[in-house]
């Protein structure tokens, strides 16, 4: 089954199991509904080998369009504890497939980042999303990460099947 990164759970919020969800997809509100399940992967954006199945109970909206997730298999904030950091998945088949230009998250993670002359710069290693938009985390062999945002005028190309993201980065960003 194809799962895609729809959210990532930042903390766990509350005595009473809830936790903190950044959703990562265009539709929150239908993905994120009482009653819906879904699936959690690990901290790196993997999905699972064998999938965490969780059923959202209730959902409240937060600050700066985060939500607060109770899912009916976590009883206490111990618990809740121990999911905190991860993915969380959908089935694909569930999802509207992604236009042309699109890609789903999860399909970011690993590619090599490289300039349009094709100089490699690193690999994406994370995908955040602030309110501006979508960053890529660029991890570089004994160097600092590079966040290099998610826009047109940046990253250039996604090639899925090719492994790679064309950037063109500003000049001394990867200084």
């Amino acid at each position: 089954m194809l799962l895609a990164i729809i959210g990532r759970i930042r903390k766990a919020q509350g005595i009473k199991g809830e936790l903190l969800v950044e959703p990562i997809t265009d539709t929150p509100d239908a993905l994120f509904a009482s009653g819906r399940r879904v699936f959690v992967g690990d901290s790196f954006g993997n999905a699972p080998e064998e999938p965490a199945e969780l059923t959202i109970s209730e959902i409240k909206p937060f600050k700066d369009g985060l939500r607060i997730v109770k899912f009916a298999e976590i009883a206490d904030r111990n618990e809740a504890e121990l999911w905190a950091h991860r993915y969380v998945f959908a089935p694909g088949t569930e999802l509207t497939p992604p236009a042309d230009d699109e890609v789903f998250v999860q399909e970011l993670f690993g590619l090599a980042a490289e300039t349009p002359e094709g100089e490699v710069l690193g690999r994406v290693s994370d995908v955040v999303e602030v309110p501006q938009g979508i960053l890529l985390e660029i991890s570089r062999e004994n160097r600092a990460p590079v966040l290099v945002p998610y826009r047109p005028e940046m990253v250039r190309e996604v090639r899925v099947d090719e492994g790679k993201v064309i950037v063109t980065p500003l000049e001394g960003l990867f200084d």
